[in-house]
């Protein structure tokens, strides 16, 4: 879960629908100098649904004492990351191999960027047999995945590197358009067509729950994109669990919207 603070209260936006709206930054990308998407069905789809393993954990989603809001997805212990991380290969697997690829590659690729889980022996462990699962299963998927004739161009080394970062840009940009911020952002590491650069995401204008943002370098195909994603809004802080559940389940539903436009 996503926290976005505004004057109303406190929107709650769910890793699904965070991930929906990767998904429609992946749909707008690519342009002459940040190349194509390909192949682009499914590396969208993998966009969209990087954060399926979470579909259970936000249907009752547990109560941070500390804030009186439910966890945000940082705040989760690390076994409780890895329980969400292994079941989302399974969740999504029958929706596609190699979008299951990305999502497996996306979730290893979280902890190998971030890696505050050394801190702990017990987290090591528990990170490293995850690590070791999924590794082996993106060899089998990309073994099987390069036999096939229509996949097999998508499984050199170079491509799924190319897509994963994809995926963890849009993944970035989406938790940056979900919190929101005041004056300007950056995600780096974001793949062109020759090379990789950084973006710059300045905020223009807030009216309500709309943002106009200018992005430079541009890497849409279109001189404009539009945006929409939503969450349900909470006026007050809690000190029981399932009375923050109920809140939250009958909680008015929140629609935010952001146009993206080139600096």
């Amino acid at each position: 879960m996503l926290h976005r603070s505004t004057k109303q209260g406190l929107i709650c936006i769910t890793q699904p629908n965070h991930a929906r709206l990767s998904g429609q930054l992946a749909q707008a990308w690519g342009n002459e100098d940040f190349g194509q998407v390909a192949p682009k069905t499914e590396v969208c789809q993998g966009a969209e649904l990087h954060d399926i393993g979470w579909i259970f954990w936000e249907q009752s989603p547990k109560l941070n004492p500390q804030t009186g809001y439910p966890y945000q997805f940082m705040e989760l212990s690390t076994q409780e990351h890895i329980d969400i991380w292994s079941g989302a290969k399974h969740l999504v697997l029958p929706m596609g191999r190699y979008i299951a690829l990305l999502v497996s590659l996306h979730g290893t690729g979280l902890y190998e960027r971030f890696t505050s889980w050394q801190n702990s022996q017990t987290s090591t462990e528990i990170v490293q047999n995850f690590l070791e699962r999924e590794y082996a299963f993106q060899e089998k998927l990309v073994a099987v995945l390069g036999n096939d004739e229509y996949y097999s161009p998508y499984t050199t080394p170079e491509v799924i590197s190319r897509n994963r970062k994809l995926v963890a840009t849009w993944d970035a940009l989406s938790i940056i358009l979900c919190q929101g911020f005041t004056s300007e952002a950056h995600v780096a590491q974001v793949p062109m067509s020759d090379g990789e650069t950084t973006l710059k995401l300045t905020l223009k204008e807030v009216k309500d729950n709309h943002n106009l943002l200018a992005v430079s370098p541009w890497p849409f195909q279109h001189s404009e994109v539009d945006l929409v994603y939503e969450g349900r809004l909470l006026q007050q802080t809690f000190s029981d669990e399932k009375a923050m559940q109920e809140a939250l389940m009958s909680a008015c539903w929140v629609s935010v919207s952001t146009t993206l436009k080139p600096e």
